[in-house]
C-alpha cells in the first residue's frame, strides 16, 4: 500500500486577471524544475489554511483571493531520484486551489527558508514549456479542470 503525503497546491493567477490570464510558476532553487507553490499540510491544519501558510512561506504573501478548488485531490509518485529523501512517502495527493493576487499583493521569494530563485507570470499555453517534470500529467488534469469551469 503506497502512503501519499498530503499536500495543497495553488494555481496563482496575476492581478490583472480577469481581463489578463497568466499564471505565476516559480524555479526551485534546489533543482532545475519550475512549478507551482506547494506544500505539506501540517497536523490539524485545514487546506485553505495550510495554503495560505505555504504560500506565504513560498512566494512571500498570502494576499490572494480564492477563487475556486478542485474537488478531486490529485495524486503523484515521487520519482526514484526523490524516493529517498521523502520517506515514508512514496508520493503526494494535492488539493488544488485557483488564487489571484490582490491587487496589493508583492512577491518576494526571500522568505525565511526560500525555495524559490526566480519565478515568472506566463500563459496557459507557455506553462509547459518550463515544467518538464514528473508533475505534468496533474498539471494538466488541474488546468483542463479550472479551464472546463471556466475559470482559464
Amino acid at each position: 500500500m503506497k502512503k501519499y503525503r498530503p499536500n495543497v497546491a495553488a494555481v496563482v493567477l496575476s492581478s490583472k486577471y480577469p481581463e489578463k490570464v497568466e499564471i505565476l510558476i516559480a524555479k526551485r532553487n534546489d533543482v532545475d524544475a519550475w512549478q507551482f507553490p506547494q506544500g505539506g499540510i501540517d497536523e490539524g491544519e485545514s487546506e485553505r489554511e495550510a495554503l495560505l501558510r505555504e504560500l506565504k512561506e513560498e512566494i512571500g504573501t498570502d494576499e490572494v483571493e480564492v477563487l475556486a478548488e478542485m474537488p478531486e485531490w490529485q495524486k503523484y509518485d515521487f520519482p526514484k531520484r526523490i524516493a529517498k529523501k521523502m520517506y515514508p512517502f512514496d508520493g503526494q495527493k494535492q488539493k488544488y486551489f485557483l488564487v489571484k493576487l490582490k491587487p496589493n499583493a508583492k512577491i518576494d521569494l526571500n522568505t525565511e527558508v526560500p525555495e524559490f530563485e526566480d519565478y515568472k507570470f506566463v500563459s496557459l499555453d507557455e506553462i509547459f514549456e518550463y515544467v518538464k517534470s514528473f508533475k505534468r500529467p496533474v498539471y494538466k488534469i488541474v488546468l483542463d479542470y479550472f479551464k472546463r469551469q471556466g475559470f482559464l
